[in-house]
């Protein structure tokens, strides 16, 4: 990671702040992919084929699935912070930064707003949390999309970029 600022002193490893923000990217799908395991696995006649991942935290374990998006959620916009300090700016840049704190607050919004049961009345909380999920659906191609320019050009990103597309395309046919 580059250092900005000849003031930064180094964390962890060749990492100053500026990196470990960024690193809090890495750290968020794997801390989130965790809880909902260990809450989907916990949940008696829970199904991870039949049953949304939303629909875990109307049961018994869901507390852990809502600090799991509560998480996400709060590394994505340290992660925001570690790339908008990093990564040097091509075309799209403060489009895919902006968008990529929208979709980091999204990710809190669905935590923090249980979806409604299946067949049970609409409420704000679930209308809440189906829009805030749209709106990640959409926008997490779109932010990577407008970030590629600059990961493929930054020569201490450069090796991120085949990574980033794969996680685009993949959002894309999965959304």
């Amino acid at each position: 990671m580059k250092n900005t600022n000849a003031e930064t002193r180094v964390i962890v490893g060749p990492f100053d702040i500026h990196g470990v923000l960024a690193l809090a990217g890495i750290a968020g799908p794997l801390v989130l992919i965790a809880l909902d395991m260990a809450a989907a696995i916990a949940q008696p006649g829970y199904n991870l084929v039949r049953d949304s991942i939303s629909s875990l935290a109307l049961t018994s374990m869901g507390w852990i699935q809502t600090i799991g998006f509560l998480l996400i959620g709060l590394l994505i916009e340290i992660f925001t912070a570690g790339l908008f300090l990093n990564v040097r700016r091509r075309r799209g840049f403060g489009a895919g930064i902006f968008l990529l704190a929208c979709f980091g607050f999204g990710l809190l919004m669905i935590g923090a707003f249980h979806t409604d049961p299946v067949g049970g009345p609409a409420t704000i909380n679930g209308i809440i949390h189906l829009t805030a999920t749209y709106l990640v659906l959409g926008l997490f191609p779109v932010t990577l999309a407008l970030l590629l320019p600059s990961i493929k050009k930054d020569p201490e990103w450069q090796g991120t970029f085949i990574y980033t597309s794969v996680t685009g395309i993949l959002a894309l046919t999965l959304a």
